[in-house]
């Protein structure tokens, strides 16, 4: 579950308590809050949910500070590979949008890939969807892909099937009507549908 950087803390508080047992990985993007901010929130997340669970977007440093799982890197992040060679507690995700970025993710040694947009988003208007051709191909590679962009339960199964190792979800689960019904559809289209929900991503 990734949160989407729109609402109030205690509001994202309460739907991560009711969530989070349905969730792997709780992916902290907030871009506009600073690290104090970040911080802040974390610790009071803390309070009811396991650190274990929780990835931070970008910021290394409040990774660290904050004693979350990982961290999340994107083209614009502190690389990959500098990560894991000097905080090598931190479980490193990094964002990529085509095979040769997955074959340089594995080289400096990131534990799993974020790969999409699969299915056209609403994060990501005018911007065309990569498909499930392209996820198809990153997925043979040597490392756990996790796919993202405008999945719904409804085709949760095609992108298992496609080779995903598991899913990433942002609007439909923080600005669904129902957020807790809707992870609830969401994990049980991920067991039903032929996939593995990996405890160690």
């Amino acid at each position: 579950m990734i949160s989407n950087g729109k609402m109030p803390l205690a509001q994202l508080h309460e739907i991560v308590m009711d969530i989070h047992p349905y969730a792997t990985a709780i992916h902290i993007r907030e871009k506009q809050k600073t690290a104090r901010e970040l911080f802040q929130m974390i610790e009071q997340l803390a309070q009811t949910i396991p650190l274990s669970k929780i990835i931070v977007n970008d910021r290394v440093d409040v990774a660290l500070a904050a004693g979350a799982a990982g961290v999340q890197l994107s083209f614009h992040s502190l690389e990959t590979l500098i990560v894991k060679n000097r905080f090598a507690s931190l479980k490193v995700g990094q964002s990529i949008h085509s095979y040769d970025e997955g074959v340089k993710a594995i080289r400096d040694g990131a534990d799993y890939v974020l790969f999409g947009h699969i299915f056209p988003s609403g994060s990501k208007p005018g911007q065309t969807p990569k498909g499930l051709m392209p996820l198809t191909r990153v997925a043979q590679l040597d490392i756990p892909v996790i796919a993202i962009g405008g999945i719904t339960p409804e085709n949760t199964r095609s992108v298992i099937q496609a080779g995903a190792k598991g899913i990433a979800v942002m609007s439909g689960i923080f600005e669904a009507r129902d957020p807790l019904e809707a992870v609830k559809d969401y994990y049980h289209a991920l067991k039903n549908g032929d996939g593995k929900i990996d405890e160690h991503i």
